[in-house]
């Protein structure tokens, strides 16, 4: 990602300069809202520009010394992985929990052969 502020275009941060790419959960707050909800709308492969107003960002007080109050954002993003977070148990069906059983019995069986 790549972002920048909406009023002067000045770029605050980009992964694709410190050459790492950002990893984060969905649905946990551990980024901007407007992240989240942007996100949750992409596809592997797809590439965006989400224009993000101030209260779905960083809000009033913006993130000094960089990101001023108020601040409307751009970020240049491209979701290059995702990976659902598995069920927890009581999510599964009976036939899901059996599936998963077996799929642990096989793992422990190859484990326990080495």
């Amino acid at each position: 990602y790549t972002g920048t502020l909406v009023s002067d275009g000045s770029k605050f941060d980009s992964s694709r300069d410190r050459g790492t790419t950002f990893k984060f959960v969905l649905g946990q707050g551990r980024v901007i809202k407007g992240w989240e909800e942007g996100f949750a709308s992409m596809k592997v492969g797809e590439k965006a520009i989400l224009k993000i107003r101030y209260d779905y960002a960083y809000g009033e007080s913006g993130s000094p010394p960089k990101i001023p109050p108020k601040a409307d954002l751009f970020f240049d993003v491209e979701l290059i992985d995702f990976q659902e977070k598995p069920k927890q148990r009581w999510e599964m069906t009976a036939e899901e929990r059996i599936a998963q059983a077996n799929k642990l019995k096989a793992a422990g069986t190859e484990e326990f052969q080495k």
